[in-house]
């Protein structure tokens, strides 16, 4: 396992049982849009990749026969279990799983679901390339996560302006977070699905409000190091500051994340 993954197992593990509670994961407008636009059907396999605590796994269990949630993180994989057995899902069961070296057969799934996690991936087309891969064809491709600024999300600035904004909102993750890997712009997510033989069916983008004390508090990040990701927001470029904006009243700061969603098709 590569030193990347071993962290995203040490920071996920020691964090797991937040997860479980997080109001961003566990009820983000995103996840039941994902549902939405999906539209599962009772007869489908389906697989939920980097699960965490299992919430997207958990959406879309009443809907189909069969959910798999798999993550690298033991302990996700174990609040994956409470909150099904919670819930009472008997048909959602638990693997561990390396998102770029998937443990199943081909064309084994319906759906491939993925949310907030491919940040986190070393090697994102890898990941992408195994979805297709245990895919039955014709079958859905459902992902979410954080992007970076392009001229989809952002307008009116220009690309070399865009890709400073975009590094500096990197960075600004991966000092909370150091498991953080890089988050993708819309538009070379678009390249990336598309590389991978399917056809995108839908993209839209979703604004994810973040409460900055709380988005600290759930990576622990340690107490010195609140200041300088503070201190980032404020000194945000103008292309940063449109894409993040930020917010500070009365002490209590917020700033706005972009989500992607994005749909795709398995060729048949």
């Amino acid at each position: 396992m590569t030193d990347a993954k071993t962290l995203v197992q040490a920071q996920f593990g020691a964090n797991a049982a937040k997860y479980s509670t997080s109001a961003v994961h566990a009820k983000g407008a995103s996840l039941q849009r994902l549902v939405d636009l999906v539209q599962p059907k009772p007869a489908w396999s389906t697989l939920d990749v980097a699960t965490g605590a299992g919430h997207t796994a958990l959406a879309f269990a009443p809907h189909v026969k069969r959910s798999v949630a798999s993550d690298l993180t033991p302990e996700m994989l174990v609040e994956t279990a409470k909150n099904a057995a919670a819930r009472g899902f008997s048909n959602v069961e638990t693997a561990a799983a390396d998102a770029e070296h998937l443990p199943f057969g081909d064309a084994t799934f319906d759906l491939v679901t993925c949310r907030i996690a491919p940040h986190h991936f070393p090697n994102i087309p890898a990941f992408v390339a195994e979805a297709a891969r245990v895919l039955k064809p014709g079958g859905t491709f459902a992902l979410v996560d954080n992007v970076t600024p392009d001229g989809e999300t952002s307008p009116g600035f220009s690309a070399a302006e865009l890709d400073d904004a975009g590094a500096v909102y990197n960075a600004f993750e991966k000092i909370r977070d150091p498991s953080h890997g890089r988050a993708l712009s819309t538009s070379e997510w678009r390249a990336v699905v598309g590389d991978a033989d399917f056809e995108i069916t839908h993209v839209e983008h979703c604004p994810k409000a973040m409460d900055f004390e709380t988005w600290c508090k759930t990576m622990a990040v340690a107490a010195p190091t609140v200041p300088k990701l503070a201190d980032m927001l404020d000194t945000a470029s103008p292309a940063l500051q449109a894409f993040l904006t930020p917010t500070n009243a009365g002490g209590k700061r917020g700033f706005v994340l972009t989500e992607l969603i994005l749909i795709a098709r398995k060729a048949i």
